[in-house]
């Protein structure tokens, strides 16, 4: 027994310290389950007390269940993450939850004690960890043997009842996922704003489905999350199908109209469909919506879609395409087309999908097209007597426009290459956006008129030899081998392709990058970014007046702008003086409700807020990345979707397997299964 106002071992104690703590008053607001003994001077935990679970030594007192005098918020923090409180809430939990089922029967509570069957934890912990490493569903039967044969002794020492089966695996994920998603709907009502991502993926079949995110803000400490709601089926349809859809899964999460700030959508045919009206209708329904591309998923920065209507693209891509197919697997003892091979295994390209490669938009694939490009010539030449394709191949590669928009892939890819990079950065600076977008819409008008750097080294490198039989024509060759199609007619339809190309690219990129959108973040940066604030204390006077303006029309609905505006100077005042925080840092202090600059400036807190939910960094890149792979690898296992969003979820948000709460899932497990019993019964 640990004595009061003791800590046991690994748990000091500050009362020995010299500078002394108190309690504080506030803590109990943050931490509901926290209770403070005015007489005694000590401070519990009203779970951890009313549950008293033993430890892993057998002993049921912790700090928190006898008394502690450590008044320190860091002491708080690492109790309500300790397995002991965790255990203690699932306790509790269950018993609520077995007082409801018996509120019938009085003469049962005196009799039964309530606690999780360790049989029907281990038997779910094996689902949880299945969908965690993505083990198919079948393998489950095959692991509780395991697990038994290892002498695994929640199997081994109580039956787990008819309901706790493989055969019920579907309905243990549903649960499971239940559990995540009602944490999802506590952190949407908790965030005061919210930012929407929406990934469209469409199947072989042409199914389409739409992968959907959010982006919260917690207000007790200012952090942000990104939390995947689900995969939804979407029929064929226009943009009110999708918008239709995004509002419907709106209103299943409880996230009311006025908290959206930010709607991203992440595909290439819904970026589309943005522009007939997806976001219009969006926007009607959340009047602080603004669309901004993905800036965290780059990889379609450049979508092949945005450039099919250039008629030369499509026969490029096809011959391309040819060329993999052919020559990937090459065993020839060539380091350049073993090279087409390593291309595939980088970029997890499959060949054997029925579903088009946008080559164009393959920057290493294009590049070993580039470097093996001499071999593939002289292969194909050597094999062009006996194969038709190959004799099509080789003319088709030696003509100059293939290898001069070789070249131009090459001067461009790397430009959004980069630009991606910088969108993969997990505290991104946004006073760099406008920018780095201006900077690469002037690069790309610029390559118009001067070739890129791979382009003119090209045409530098090329030999010119009069051709003699034909008037106005020369002999051009580019690494011994001489091009075809190299005619003045041939030449201006080549400048032609560039600059449509060109300027098709270039608009596609100020579309996803709206000046309007630039102008709402750089204008963030300004206020937020303590970094972008002048060198001088005497110069910031007039210093980000037109941008808080700019931000308090667009968001007059959430902030009183008069207010911000008389706040404004002794805002400025105190952010100079913070220049060593991060933009982020600057909005975590503002957002967090007990802060002292959180009271000071509420319309600045708004706005920090909002700030924080634009979906944004590697972590929403991450699972954006992961929901995609395994609803490619979860289709190819599963003749329907059929739970595999549940899933999903457990994969992509379902936390460390000894954080979660098994109990709450066995309690919904039980009452779906009940209630479909009873169902049973009624038909």
């Amino acid at each position: 027994m640990v004595p009061p106002g003791k800590k046991p071992a690994g748990e000091t104690s500050n009362s020995n310290k010299k500078c002394k703590r108190y309690f504080n008053e506030h803590w109990k607001e943050e931490f509901t389950w926290l209770e403070f003994d005015y007489e005694r001077k000590l401070m519990f935990c009203v779970e951890c007390r009313q549950a008293l679970v033993k430890n892993k030594h057998g002993k049921a007192e912790n700090a928190f269940t006898v008394g502690t005098d450590n008044f320190q918020r860091h002491a708080l923090l690492r109790h309500v993450t300790s397995g002991a409180h965790r255990q203690a809430l699932a306790v509790n939990r269950e018993q609520l939850a077995f007082e409801t089922r018996v509120h019938g029967h009085p003469e049962l509570r005196s009799v039964i004690k309530v606690e999780v069957n360790p049989a029907k934890v281990a038997v779910l912990t094996t689902v949880y960890w299945m969908a965690k490493e993505e083990i198919a569903d079948e393998k489950c039967s095959s692991l509780l043997d395991f697990q038994k044969f290892n002498l695994c002794q929640a199997l081994l020492a109580s039956e787990h009842s008819e309901y706790y089966h493989p055969g019920s695996i579907r309905e243990m994920q549903a649960a499971i996922a239940k559990v995540l998603h009602n944490e999802d709907r506590h952190r949407i009502k908790a965030s005061p704003f919210v930012g929407l991502v929406v990934d469209e993926t469409v199947d072989v079949l042409e199914h389409r489905s739409l992968a959907m995110f959010t982006t919260t803000v917690s207000p007790c400490n200012g952090q942000t999350s990104a939390t995947f709601l689900g995969s939804f089926e979407l029929p064929t349809g226009e943009a009110s199908t999708v918008a239709g859809k995004v509002g419907e899964v709106m209103r299943s999460f409880g996230i009311p109209t006025m908290k959206i700030t930010w709607f991203s959508a992440d595909s290439a045919s819904l970026v589309a469909e943005r522009l007939s009206g997806v976001g219009t209708t969006l926007t009607s329904l959340c009047p602080l919506l603004t669309e901004v591309h993905c800036l965290s998923h780059g990889s379609s920065l450049l979508p092949a879609e945005s450039i099919v209507s250039i008629e030369y693209l499509q026969k490029y891509e096809t011959t391309v395409d040819a060329v993999y197919r052919l020559y990937s697997s090459f065993r020839g003892e060539s380091n350049s087309l073993q090279e087409l091979r390593s291309v595939l295994d980088l970029c997890g390209i499959d060949l054997g999908s029925p579903k088009a490669i946008h080559w164009t938009s393959i920057f290493p694939a294009v590049e070993a097209i580039d470097s093996s490009w001499p071999t593939l010539v002289l292969l194909l030449e050597s094999e062009a007597e006996q194969s038709p394709v190959a004799h099509g191949l080789c003319e088709e590669l030696k003509k100059f426009q293939f290898v001069a928009f070789t070249k131009i892939l090459l001067d461009v890819l790397p430009i959004f290459q980069k630009l991606s990079r910088f969108f993969q950065i997990e505290d991104f600076d946004l006073s760099i956006l406008k920018p780095i977008v201006s900077a690469t819409a002037t690069t790309l008008q610029a390559q118009k008129s001067t070739s890129g750097q791979n382009l003119q080294e090209f045409l530098n490198e090329m030999n010119e030899h009069p051709q003699d039989d034909r008037d106005g024509e020369s002999r051009l060759y580019y690494k011994g081998v001489e091009l075809a199609n190299c005619s003045k007619v041939h030449l201006k339809h080549f400048e032609r392709l560039k600059e449509s190309y060109l300027e098709s690219v270039r608009g596609n990129l100020l579309d996803r990058f709206p000046s309007s959108v630039l102008e709402a973040i750089s204008s963030f940066s300004a206020i937020f970014n303590p970094k972008c604030y002048p060198q001088s204390l005497e110069d910031i006077g007039s210093y980000g007046v037109s941008e808080l303006n700019f931000l308090l029309q667009a968001y007059s609905r959430v902030v009183v702008s008069e207010r911000a505006l008389s706040d404004f100077p002794l805002f400025k005042r105190i952010v100079f003086s913070l220049s060593q925080l991060s933009f982020k840092d600057l909005c975590v202090k503002l957002v967090y409700s007990n802060s002292e600059m959180h009271e000071l400036f509420p319309d600045f807190a708004v706005l920090a807020a909002i700030a924080l939910a634009l979906p944004l960094g590697s972590v929403l890149a991450e699972k954006i990345s992961r929901g995609r792979e395994l609803l490619k690898r979860g289709r190819s296992r599963r003749v329907k979707d059929e739970g595999l969003s549940d899933l999903m979820k457990i994969a992509i948000d379902g936390p460390a397997i000894n954080e979660f709460d098994f109990a709450l899932a066995i309690e919904y497990y039980e009452s779906m299964r009940e209630s479909s019993f009873i169902m049973a019964q009624v038909k």
